[in-house]
């Protein structure tokens, strides 16, 4: 493991790593511990307890945050020639059907965040499926990215909708915003999120739910939250 940075050692001799804080006070840790010279992006590592190989135990889904992530997400939508015109007046940076796939796919372009697809191009995005899976592009009708509704999609999307889902170990990773918002909006960011992912928990789901929950900023240490507070 590469060897941190004295600024990231420094942060450790601050806290006590082992112990579990209540939400609010993790937040303002993390603050207090952001000591890079850039804007940090605040990030929340959530293990569920689920196995996300079996289809009944799936948590994904997307929320749109209160104040954003801090983030402007470049949008590509993927449509028909009669829906593409709604796609650019919403405010998508890109728009097309078969020459973007096509872009994707000889020039391994990838200067966006989200992709938006009308549900009658999936057949075109299918072709897409090896390069876009991995990087978890894929267009999914939970997190609301296929859809007909494009103005409403951009629109969540431009506002700071973030999308969460299970990773191979069962933990979900997203952001939560950045360091500059300050304790107050980091929270209503948090809590909007968790409850979401509480939400969204599977009926197949047994014993507890909330394994650990994390947060930290890019580049500090990561502050464990008691995650019995949280409400499930």
């Amino acid at each position: 493991m590469a060897k941190r940075g004295k600024k990231y050692q420094d942060s450790l001799k601050e806290f006590d790593r082992q112990e579990y804080f209540e939400s609010k006070d993790a937040i303002g840790l993390v603050v207090k511990l952001a000591k890079a010279k850039f804007d940090e992006t605040v990030e929340l590592h959530c293990r569920l307890g689920v196995d996300s190989r079996y289809a009944d135990q799936q948590v994904r889904g997307a929320v749109v945050l209160p104040h954003g992530t801090g983030k402007t997400k470049k949008v590509l939508v993927i449509a028909k020639a009669d829906k593409q015109e709604e796609a650019k007046q919403a405010g998508a940076d890109y728009v097309g059907a078969e020459d973007m796939v096509e872009k994707i796919q000889k020039e391994n372009w990838f200067d966006f965040d989200v992709i938006v697809a009308t549900p009658d191009t999936m057949g075109l995005i299918g072709r897409l499926g090896k390069v876009l899976g991995p990087k978890g592009l894929m267009p999914n009708p939970k997190s609301g990215t296929v859809t007909f509704e494009l103005e409403k999609a951009i629109k969540e999307i431009k506002a700071g909708k973030v999308e969460y889902r299970l990773d191979k170990a069962n933990i979900i990773h997203c952001p939560i915003g950045k360091v500059s918002f300050g304790q107050e909006k980091l929270e209503e960011n948090f809590n909007a999120i968790m409850s979401a992912i509480i939400k969204a928990k599977p009926a197949a789901a047994k014993g507890k739910y909330l394994r650990s929950v994390t947060l930290t900023s890019t580049m500090g240490p990561g502050v464990r939250v008691n995650s019995s507070k949280i409400t499930e």
